[in-house]
């Protein structure tokens, strides 16, 4: 569990520098990204290897039916997080895609997950999409919104979804954690 934590607090702590110290992060100008990068794939490591070797310890058991909510709320994680990224018809209709694709994932895993370690890095990960989408809202209150693009970018979106979420159950099913039960 102690690793998966610090992978939460190097991740946090990384992606709050901007918000929370602007002038510190500013002074490494175009190196802070490398900085920030770096530190991700840190978090990352400690927080996988942290969940993969955390003792179960239930807390509650989730009906089977959650598995298939759960599928249904990946897509759309999956797309709101490609939607961050799209030039489509859906550029602009909401300003934090990839932090409410974040938040729509960790319910989602929390759905279908009942223990320590999984309460510790969904709601981990949860609180942090929460924090940054304050953070930025104070820092910079007022929208830019992006003009809409081509109809064909959105379709495009959609085929990016569906074959990013079967690769990531692919994923899960090597790994011995099928998401279709």
């Amino acid at each position: 569990m102690l690793l998966i934590i610090l992978g939460l607090i190097l991740w946090t702590g990384a992606h709050y520098w901007k918000r929370l110290a602007p002038a510190h992060r500013a002074g490494f100008g175009d190196k802070g990204k490398l900085v920030v990068t770096i530190a991700s794939f840190a978090a990352i490591a400690l927080m996988v290897i942290g969940y993969r070797s955390a003792e179960f310890i239930p807390v509650w058991n989730p009906p089977s039916f959650f598995q298939h909510i759960n599928n249904l709320m990946m897509l759309g994680a999956f797309f709101l997080i490609g939607m961050s990224a799209t030039t489509g018809r859906l550029r602009g209709k909401m300003r934090h895609p990839m932090l409410l694709g974040v938040k729509v994932w960790a319910v989602a895993h929390l759905l279908v997950n009942g223990d320590v370690a999984s309460v510790i890095l969904f709601g981990g990960m949860l609180a942090w999409a929460v924090g940054s989408v304050i953070l930025i809202n104070r820092s910079v209150p007022v929208w830019d919104r992006p003009a809409p693009g081509a109809a064909s970018k959105d379709i495009l979106l959609i085929v990016i979804t569906l074959v990013t979420f079967s690769i990531t159950a692919g994923i899960h099913i090597a790994l011995g954690v099928n998401p279709f039960g």
